[in-house]
């Protein structure tokens, strides 16, 4: 009769295990804050389409700058179809990459399950292909409860304007995301920028000559309403707030981040520097980066996003003659339970130094460092078959030392 139970349990368990590699990747908890489309049923009548065109037409100047901000392309962006396509085309995506209800060809009635992936649908009478292809539009951030919000706030507009009493809680809907499940043992929430500011919050800038290594913890996130997002990613500039109007301290509406090289050079110190070594026979070299200008992870988002840090040694004619590669890195085991393995990449103002040590062979002229930026794994981009036409990674920096200069110094 024991023998059956434990037979009976292994079974169970093996089939537990088949299932949690077969099933859907539901990797969070769809939090109530947008596990409903923005409702657009009060929209003020000036507003026929809530279409960022429409906006444009007194806003010109932030209209031609969302143009070119990833937010435009949420919906339309090529790596971003694929992957959906890929993972099965979850509903949950739509929430934040098309957030309003017009923009989407279903509506939400409920969901069967309390982690909020399946939903129940029906068809949207009022869907808006036109409005669903501008992704995370003017509305999307401006418009709540049937008003229009912003950071100033104006009745005499020829629509009325709300006062938000922090522009950072526009961010926290989709940007916020819950990791609270019995099968996840995340260190941080999946995309877990929020998180990791908080988590860097007691972090100070480094005394020289000292390095040491990031540990990330487990985040309970508190203070929402003051986190620098805006602060950082949408730049103050002097201009009118509409056409004709009065100059004034107003914000760029560019959202810059990890597609933009300038934001994440931005955001890193980085220094080669050779040290004195003990063995005459050997040189040996530092690479120090530090995150100095981003509250959160760089980098931050999909776990996905990393960065290589690569060391050469090239002779006179530039013939690499040995070479090594460091990953910065988070890395999660997604099955059969979801697990934070290691994660490498730069909190703020904890240094990561790398050392390479190069010997006095002949023919040995240069050390070069180069540091890149990458957007997307490469195993994953052939796994979802993304057929990228722009590059996935790019330099963020590089520096050659000619192995005939004198060391500069005793140590970091």
């Amino acid at each position: 009769m024991k023998r059956k139970i434990v037979i009976i349990i292994v079974l169970g368990l093996l089939i537990l295990l088949g299932w949690r590699f077969i099933r859907p990747m539901n990797i969070f908890v769809v939090d109530n804050k947008f596990a409903w489309p923005v409702d657009t049923t009060q929209t003020p009548s000036i507003l026929q389409t809530l279409s960022a065109k429409e906006c444009g037409a007194c806003h010109e100047d932030f209209y031609q700058e969302w143009r070119t901000a990833m937010h435009s392309q949420a919906w339309t962006d090529p790596y971003f179809q694929t992957d959906w396509r890929f993972d099965g085309q979850q509903h949950v995506c739509r929430l934040c990459h098309t957030p309003l209800d017009r923009q989407q060809p279903h509506k939400v009635l409920g969901y069967e399950d309390k982690s909020g992936w399946n939903p129940i649908l029906e068809d949207n009478p009022d869907f808006d292909p036109g409005l669903q292809h501008e992704g995370v539009t003017c509305a999307a951030c401006h418009y709540r409860d049937g008003k229009i919000v912003g950071v100033m706030g104006n009745t005499d507009a020829p629509h009325a304007v709300k006062k938000l009493t922090d522009a950072n809680q526009v961010c926290l809907r989709c940007h916020v995301v819950k990791g609270e499940r019995w099968d996840t043992f995340y260190r941080f929430p999946p995309c877990g920028t929020v998180a990791e500011i908080e988590a860097s919050r007691g972090n100070k800038a480094p005394q020289a000559g000292k390095t040491s290594r990031g540990k990330s913890g487990e985040v309970k996130v508190n203070n929402l309403a003051s986190l620098g997002c805006v602060e950082c990613h949408m730049p103050l500039t002097q201009r009118p707030l509409v056409k004709g109007g009065k100059p004034r301290q107003v914000r760029r509406h560019l959202w810059r981040g990890g597609h933009d090289p300038a934001m994440v050079k931005k955001a890193l110190t980085i220094e080669l520097k050779e040290v004195t070594g003990r063995n005459s026979n050997q040189r040996v070299f530092f690479l120090t980066l530090v995150n100095t200008g981003a509250a959160h992870y760089v980098p931050t988002g999909t776990p996905d996003r990393h960065l290589t840090v690569r060391f050469r040694v090239l002779d006179s004619k530039g013939k690499v003659l040995e070479q090594q590669q460091h990953k910065l890195i988070r890395k999660v085991l997604w099955r059969p339970f979801i697990v934070d393995l290691w994660d490498t990449r730069l909190p703020r103002w904890k240094p990561r130094s790398y050392q390479f040590k190069v010997s006095n062979n002949a023919g040995a002229a240069i050390v070069e460092a180069i540091v890149r930026y990458h957007l997307l794994d490469e195993k994953r981009r052939k796994r979802i078959a993304y057929q990228n036409k722009e590059p996935i990674s790019y330099e963020v920096y590089r520096k050659k030392i000619s192995l005939d200069e004198i060391p500069q110094g005793a140590g970091l």
